[in-house]
């Protein structure tokens, strides 16, 4: 698929594509068996399964709020923010990060590695992939057994503010 400069990592408005010529890390993981990354620079760590307190009438992606060594998070089910549903994890491990000030934790099936990818194997999100999820997707990129989905964070932070 040709791309024009607009639609090539780091040509473009989009700052959560990737940079120029130089490879780019992404801290994966996986949701519905599916892999995902956020750039490695916007993960503040990664935590296993912690006591969550719930809130009452919060949206159902909205799992609850985990005290993070004195600083709260909120927790975001990714299934649920995705609109997938069965085969759910016993226990869903975090991943946290920092987005304008506040921390988001993000629950996923599992954790992946750290994968570096070239510019050249990033495409633009297809239209085929189902808009809950879209939408909060800066590009995929071809690696060496699979698609790796990228998630803006920051469009999951803007979703969020609007609807909370």
């Amino acid at each position: 698929m040709q791309q024009t400069a607009e639609q090539r990592p780091g040509h473009g408005s989009d700052k959560s594509e990737g940079k120029g010529s130089s490879p780019q890390q992404f801290s994966t993981f996986y949701v519905a068996n599916r892999l995902y990354g956020i750039d490695v620079t916007r993960v503040q760590e990664v935590v296993r399964p912690m006591p969550m307190t719930p809130i009452p009438l919060a949206p159902v992606y909205v799992r609850g709020l985990i005290n993070l060594r004195g600083q709260v998070a909120t927790a975001i089910g990714l299934r649920q923010l995705f609109g997938l549903s069965g085969g759910e994890p016993d226990e869903f491990m975090n991943v946290v990060c920092r987005v304008e000030g506040t921390l988001i934790s993000l629950q996923v099936d599992e954790i992946g590695d750290v994968i570096e990818v070239a510019p050249s194997d990033y495409e633009v999100t297809p239209k085929t992939v189902v808009a809950d999820i879209r939408r909060f997707m800066s590009g995929i990129y071809k690696i060496s057994d699979s698609l790796l989905s990228t998630i803006d964070v920051d469009r999951i932070n803007k979703f969020l503010n609007h609807k909370l």
